[in-house]
């Protein structure tokens, strides 16, 4: 099932910004943990960022400081502001939520066993 079209992925000088975003075709999104995955080319998926349904927050220590994600329930829409990208920060971007009451509380880790669905996923590639 397409559950998520995420999309603001491109072409980017190292330094530069994207905003991704990640809308919803059938979820609510609000009732979900939602979470950004990123795969570059031969690597397993790495849990980005996520948002839990009380908007408890979780970065990586890669993008700390950097990233930050966001929610607009009214829009039933995900966002993960992207700055100072690095070239490492190349790769497809994934929009997946939790499967539900797999966590609670503050998440501290992004399980990709522990998210359901997933979106189709939107290039973002930093270059000079």
């Amino acid at each position: 099932q397409l559950q998520f079209v995420e999309s603001g992925g491109g072409l980017v000088q190292p330094g530069g910004s994207l905003r991704l975003s990640c809308a919803a075709s059938r979820l609510t999104l609000a009732y979900y943990t939602i979470g950004w995955f990123r795969q570059a080319p031969g690597k397993e998926h790495e849990g980005v960022s996520c948002i839990s349904s009380s908007n408890h927050t979780y970065y990586a220590d890669s993008v700390k400081g950097r990233f930050t994600i966001s929610r607009d329930n009214a829009k039933n829409t995900v966002y993960l502001q992207m700055n100072s990208l690095k070239p490492e920060d190349t790769a497809v971007y994934y929009c997946a939520a939790e499967i539900p009451g797999a966590s609670t509380g503050q998440p501290q880790s992004m399980p990709a066993n522990e998210y359901e669905y997933w979106g189709q996923g939107t290039q973002v590639t930093v270059s000079s």
